[in-house]
């Protein structure tokens, strides 16, 4: 009777490890999907905010020169908010596909499997 309570105690405990190293698996598993994620959105935001200085850049000059071409320079920046607003239009036309297009490009991160070393 003795050795049925030893190994039925030894079962609990041996079902407790196993719970805990369960938990702390998810866990590290879940700091590895979060860190992908976090890391691959830092490098678009990177990109991105790159890619406006360089539109920032080109729209100024792009603006003088068309107001040098039309005679005022304000005239150059009117004709460039003009374009911008045509592309705000676009935008609010097309918003719901490139919503849909980033939701599924996170969960893609998200469940994405990892390469094995060994591959």
């Amino acid at each position: 009777m003795k050795d049925k309570v030893i190994l039925v105690e030894m079962l609990v405990e041996k079902l407790e490890q196993y719970g805990k190293t369960n938990f702390e698996l998810y866990k590290l598993q879940a700091i590895d999907k979060s860190t992908d994620v976090f890391a691959s959105i830092t490098s678009r935001i990177v990109l991105f905010s790159l890619i406006a200085l360089f539109f920032f850049l080109l729209t100024i000059g792009l603006s003088l020169y068309l107001g040098d071409i039309l005679g005022k320079t304000y005239y150059g920046f009117f004709a460039v908010a003009g374009i911008y607003f045509v592309i705000i239009l676009l935008y609010i036309l097309v918003r719901k596909i490139l919503e849909e297009s980033f939701n599924n490009y996170l969960i893609n991160q998200i469940f994405k499997e990892k390469k094995n070393a060994s591959n």
